[in-house]
Parts: structure tokens; C-alpha cells; sequence
């Protein structure tokens, strides 16, 4: 980004504009919507409302970790992991679980903007989001997986046409925590999208766990650009001397500049050996957990 401080202050003044009334933010705890957070409560103060949405596929600490950053705005804390969960019941096809739960984002935001009649919704949709919705790699829940109506009088997007690096350089720009400003990237439709197949609750669970094991093992050592785990089926096992059959956990780790490529690492073996360790003793139901080393494309970052 050539002016850091350039952007701050035009997008501070294009919020100011587009939004007379108050306004709703999708608040997950990632870089993008803490930046736009941010951003947004310097041009219009306690008129912003930022609400998180615990859906139940939040990584682990999350929802306690978004209350303590953002306690200084006017956040909303909504529980509604049973709602998103109904949302995706019976659900295997990737692109109709996504839209199932834009639509049920949006229906929430809805209802808790009725509360307070909030008329605007502002979101940290970027750039490699808008790409990979239009060329249909995949529907992101913030573009393609946006339902066609909806209450609010607009949706303001101050982030649209920047990449993930020009977001980390304003969120350092605008003094945010390192943990925010640095947080590697996660999906909107969060674990559910790293449960391959029907996003059940036993499936959530586990990959949650997995997820939480390969952050600690390689964000002080290896810094990627993403590292997860995902549920990718069921295999044979054995465990405490007998047959199992449990989850298979993939473990993705790439480096990228803008989210539009991506590099699968070269990890040490004695790590992934311990990432495995840690997974099938850890996670009661996982016996096999397996590293991808495909690079974006042919893959994508994410397994769904």
C-alpha cells in the first residue's frame, strides 16, 4: 500500500458519509472485520455496534477472546451455534452449506438490527473474497453466499479492494494488537468449512481441537500465512489395543502473498510428527491425520 495513513483517513470520511444513522459490523475477531471495527468507531463512534455472532464454528477461545478486545465499543455478544447448526443440517455440498449460513448471518444481523434500528451493515469483505465468489471458485458467505434481499438501507464494505497484506499494514497503521493485526486468516463460515461433508457437532468438535494444536505448533516457529486442520472422512484405526474407526484430520500449512496463490510449507518432519502425536492422543476420535502438500491452485487454501 503506497499511503497507509492516506487510507485511513479516506476511509474513516467515506463511512462518515455513507452512514447517517447507526450501523452493525460483523465482528468475528479476525484481521479484516477488527480493522474495519476500527476504522469504522473513529468515523462514527458509539453509532457502531458491533455484534458477534457465536455460530458454533468459532476457533477455540474465540468468543472470550473478541469480548475482552472490542469491550471499549458497543459489542453484542448472540449466541446462536444452535441456529447455524440447524442451518447446515443434512448439508454435504460446500457451496450450499456457505449459503445456508450467509443467509442465516444476514437473518440474524436482521433481527438484532431491529433492536437497535440499526440501518447499515458493514463488513470486512476484501478483495480475494470478491475474485473467488465472481470466478466461482467458491461462494464466500460475505459476497456470493449474501442472500439477494435484505432490511438494511446499504452495506458498506471499506475494505473491498484490498488484500490481506494492505489489511495487516492498517491495522499496524491504526495501533491494533499485534494478536489482531498479525491473526492468521480464517473463514467466514469458520469450522464449518474445515468439517468436509455435513457440519455435525461430534465433526465441529474434533476439528476445532485439531485446529487449536496446529496453531500452537507452528505460529512461534514456522509463521505461516494459514495453518488448519480439517476433517476430511473416516478411517480405520487402533487405539488402546483395539480396532477404531475415527476421524482422518488433514493439516494444511501455506505461505502467500495475497491469498490468490498459495505455497504448501516444507515442514520438518520431527513437527508434523508431533502435530500428529498430539491430534490422535488428544482428539479421542481422530486416528489418522495426514499433510497436504498441494499448492493454491490446483488446490485452494481452504479444503472447502
Amino acid at each position: 500500500m503506497e499511503n497507509v495513513q492516506e487510507f485511513i483517513v479516506t476511509a474513516i470520511e467515506k463511512i462518515k458519509a455513507q452512514i447517517g444513522g447507526t450501523a452493525l459490523i460483523a465482528l468475528s475477531g479476525g484481521v479484516d472485520s477488527s480493522v474495519c471495527a476500527e476504522l469504522a468507531h473513529r468515523a462514527i463512534g458509539d453509532r457502531l455496534y458491533p455484534l458477534f455472532i457465536d455460530t458454533g464454528f468459532m476457533r477455540k477461545g474465540e468468543p472470550e477472546q473478541v469480548q475482552a478486545s472490542f469491550s471499549h465499543m458497543n459489542l453484542q455478544m448472540i449466541d446462536a451455534g444452535d441456529r447455524f447448526f440447524d442451518a447446515v443440517k443434512g448439508i454435504e455440498d460446500p457451496e450450499l452449506k456457505r449459503k445456508a449460513i450467509g443467509e442465516t448471518f444476514i437473518r440474524v444481523f436482521e433481527e438484532e438490527a431491529r433492536k437497535i434500528n440499526a440501518d447499515y451493515l458493514i463488513q470486512g469483505t476484501i478483495y480475494p473474497d470478491v475474485l473467488e465468489s465472481e470466478k466461482g471458485i467458491k461462494s464466500h458467505h460475505n459476497v456470493g453466499g449474501m442472500p439477494e434481499k435484505m432490511e438494511f438501507k446499504g452495506v458498506v464494505e471499506p475494505l473491498y479492494y484490498l488484500y490481506k497484506d494492505d489489511v495487516r499494514e492498517v491495522g499496524r497503521a491504526l495501533s491494533l494488537p499485534i494478536a489482531l493485526s498479525e491473526r492468521m486468516p480464517f473463514p467466514g463460515p469458520g469450522l464449518s468449512v474445515r468439517a468436509c461433508g455435513e457440519a455435525t457437532r461430534e465433526k465441529v468438535i474434533a476439528v476445532r481441537a485439531a485446529n487449536a494444536i496446529v496453531e500452537e505448533e507452528v505460529m512461534e516457529t514456522l509463521k505461516p500465512w494459514q495453518a488448519l486442520a480439517a476433517v476430511i472422512g473416516k478411517g480405520t484405526g487402533q487405539k488402546n489395543g483395539r480396532r477404531v474407526y475415527g476421524w482422518i484430520i488433514a493439516v494444511r500449512i501455506v505461505n502467500s502473498d495475497n491469498a490468490i496463490t498459495a505455497e504448501p510449507l516444507d515442514v520438518p518432519y520431527p513437527l508434523l510428527r508431533k502435530i500428529q502425536e498430539r491430534i490422535t492422543t488428544e482428539i479421542p476420535d481422530a486416528v489418522r491425520v495426514v499433510y497436504d502438500v498441494t499448492p493454491k491452485p490446483p488446490g485452494t487454501i481452504e479444503f472447502e
